[in-house]
């Protein structure tokens, strides 16, 4: 890959990593694509625009960034409920007004060469009324890439995140199949099956990095062993 550190572009590459669930495994895929930019010299951000609940994400990809960028910057609109955005804007009397969202974005992507992007949830989640994640990666015309569970159910979850996407005009999708721990039977044939269902639409497969697989540490050991999985799907 190119050394792009010489100097920051102001039309950053952006890949939005969103998924079919929460706690599908976005953030480990999240850290170990901007680990694996960042040793190709790429000068790479992350950020994950909305988050509820706790700040474990946006602590890691902090981390990941040698702490060059602050909490509030990675992690623009913060709800200490854990619950959707517009749930938790709702409890606390709050609208969260997606300009604002969108020039913070902007704000990180002119700072570097490669955005990588964490969503929350899955491609429906409403960060207003109406307004889903969905529309914005719609919105940024970005690349997508759909974390999902490998195992039993997730041919259902995945196509119909995908087929959410493709409705809002975006294009250039990518899907990851997240290995579990305990694999069942159906995780040697998702690949091939939504390969062939979502056409168009490559499916890649991360074997399963251990319980603690999005600590820091941990994606540092770990790249390695997926380096040339990442590296085709970053293309």
């Amino acid at each position: 890959m190119k050394d792009r550190t010489t100097r920051a572009q102001p039309h950053a590459r952006i890949t939005f990593v969103t998924g079919t669930d929460t706690g599908v495994g976005k953030t480990v895929l999240t850290g170990l694509i901007v680990l694996y930019l960042r040793q190709c010299g790429v000068n790479a951000l992350a950020m994950k625009p909305f988050c509820t609940g706790d700040r474990l994400d946006v602590s890691v990809l902090a981390a990941l960034q040698s702490h060059q960028v602050g909490f509030d910057e990675i992690n623009p609109v913060y709800f200490t409920e854990p619950l959707a955005p517009l749930a938790a804007a709702r409890k606390c009397g709050y609208s969260v007004k997606i300009p604002r969202v969108l020039n913070s974005i902007r704000a990180m992507q002119n700072r570097c060469d490669w955005l990588v992007i964490e969503g929350i949830g899955g491609v429906s989640v409403p960060l207003t009324k109406s307004f889903t994640v969905a529309d914005l990666i719609s919105k940024l015309q970005c690349e997508p890439i759909v974390v999902a569970r490998n195992r039993l159910g997730t041919i259902n979850h995945t196509l119909l995140t995908v087929d959410a996407l493709k409705r809002t005009g975006v294009r250039q999708i990518k899907v990851v199949l997240m290995d579990q721990e305990q694999a069942d039977p159906s995780a040697e044939h998702n690949q091939l099956i939504i390969s062939e269902l979502a056409r168009d639409v490559p499916v890649y497969r991360l074997s399963f990095l251990g319980p603690n697989a999005s600590e820091p540490a941990c994606l540092k050991k770990s790249l390695p062993k997926v380096k040339k999985v990442v590296a085709q799907l970053l293309g």
